[in-house]
């Protein structure tokens, strides 16, 4: 019997199975394919939080093989407002990375084995073991030795978005929305490797470009689904290279004068939370939480959850019992995404920035600490909600530019914030709302965080190293 039996050996499950055989349980990864196996299904960018947990578990030493340039810099241009910070540190790592996807599974696998977990490639689950209602263990069909059959304490199920695991618990979604962009993109060979993240927004568009490895760049658009064109793969290069002429020209042409150097590949992805435990099971990474890929956020927040997981597993085979260890990482878990899957999915309509939006992008780029917090938002290292605080976008609106570049809504809510006399609470906390009616769901944040001048949270400042 196993003390963990982990379905699925990507990231999540892999990570997971590495920390806990670590810790000296027994434990059984099982997955259907084989590595080294490849996906298409990601961009393969991952944030400093995850490039920090990579480098403590020496992942990063596994990938030594290839060219990885460390990316310290993120971007976001809006018309005329263009952002450019660098990213904050976690731990003292300030950047991110984007390694080759069949690399980085195969490193973590590897390392799950030397770790002392047992990895069963070839393995579809069928059934999940049960006993008086609680999951037992799995049993399923390998390609090599037929018929398995599987007991542990606990039954994972890292096994992607339409995983097996979730299906065979009935493991309710919540909070879901379907498919709200769809984008194409590839890698580009011979563009100048920039430590930077290029994205955009124009026209109902999302551009994106950086350097990932071995000298090839990911370029990308990212549309609305209604509008996402289909075609031919020179078709589908006439459109991506449109889309960078309209909001970058000079890094068109960039484009224009290197090449493709694969086949276009799209990314589209419903959202929504599953239910992440019940008696005898636990679901991580993308079976539990699936977001729009907009943000780049799955990869860095799969190592996150691996590790939570790991440590509320921990907890119940320790100290207490496992229903309750179990509520309490769905609990972190939640906390760790729910606010920034919220921001994903209002990112991922792809809708143009409203002249009042594109002033506050404006504002970030002369407040160096304003521009790394929202940089850091985007790349999962500032929490939302300690973004979108009342003291936070106050204090930014007195970086706006002169009454030519802002519109009249704005430097109303400067008006309200700075120039009534003596600042009555009635002005401050009308400027707080006309804030939040331009922030969609992120709005909610800011009304929620503590009015100024009470007891709660400073506005956030941008981890540094």
């Amino acid at each position: 019997m196993y003390d963990v039996i982990i379905v699925g050996a990507r990231i999540s499950g892999s990570a997971l199975a590495m920390v806990l055989a670590d810790r000296g349980y027994r434990v059984l990864v099982v997955d259907r394919i084989t590595f080294p196996s490849p996906t298409s299904s990601s961009t393969n960018l991952i944030h400093p939080p995850g490039v920090n947990w990579l480098r403590r578990w020496g992942i990063l030493d596994r990938l030594n093989e290839h060219s990885i340039p460390e990316i310290t810099h993120y971007s976001l241009q809006s018309g005329p407002a263009r952002l450019v910070a660098p990213l904050p540190s976690v731990e003292g790592v300030g950047y991110a990375l984007s390694p080759p996807r069949i690399s980085l599974d195969q490193a973590l696998a590897d390392a799950a084995v030397a770790a002392g977990a047992e990895l069963r490639e070839g393995v579809s689950i069928q059934e999940l073991l049960t006993e008086n209602g609680v999951v037992t263990g799995v049993s399923g069909v390998s390609k090599t030795s037929g018929k398995m059959s599987e007991k542990a304490t606990i039954v994972v199920g890292a096994d992607g978005k339409n995983s097996r695991v979730a299906q065979l618990v009935d493991a309710r979604k919540y909070r879901d929305q379907p498919v709200l962009s769809k984008s194409s993109w590839t890698y580009w060979e011979g563009l100048e490797q920039e430590p930077l993240v290029r994205t955009y927004r124009k026209n109902r568009r999302h551009p994106f470009s950086w350097p990932t490895h071995d000298g090839l760049s990911i370029v990308g658009v990212a549309w609305p689904t209604d509008t996402f064109p289909t075609g031919d793969p020179e078709q589908t290069d006439r459109s991506v290279i449109e889309a960078f002429t309209d909001v970058d020209p000079e890094f068109a042409e960039r484009l224009r004068q290197a090449k493709r150097g694969d086949r276009w590949l799209t990314g589209s992805v419903p959202n929504f939370l599953r239910t992440s435990h019940g008696p005898g099971w636990a679901l991580v990474g993308d079976a539990g939480a699936t977001r729009d890929p907009i943000t780049a956020s799955g990869i860095t927040h799969a190592l996150l959850g691996a590790d939570l997981l790991a440590d509320a597993i921990t907890d119940g085979l320790e100290n207490r019992p496992m229903a309750e260890a179990m509520a309490g990482y769905t609990a972190r878990r939640d906390r760790l995404i729910g606010d920034h899957y919220d921001y994903t999915r209002d990112y991922a309509r792809v809708a143009d920035h409203s002249p009042e939006e594109r002033a506050l992008i404006a504002a970030m780029s002369r407040s160096p600490r304003h521009g790394q917090a929202m940089i850091g938002l985007f790349a999962t290292v500032v929490p939302p909600e300690q973004f979108y605080t009342r003291d936070n976008f106050r204090e930014l609106f007195g970086y706006l530019g002169g009454a030519g570049e802002v519109p009249w809504t704005s430097r109303l809510v400067r008006w309200l914030i700075e120039g009534v006399p003596g600042r009555p609470a009635w002005a401050s906390g009308t400027a707080d709302r006309l804030i939040a009616s331009k922030l969609g769901p992120m709005g909610e944040l800011l009304l929620r965080s503590p009015v100024p001048g009470g007891s709660g949270r400073r506005p956030v400042s941008a981890p540094t190293a």
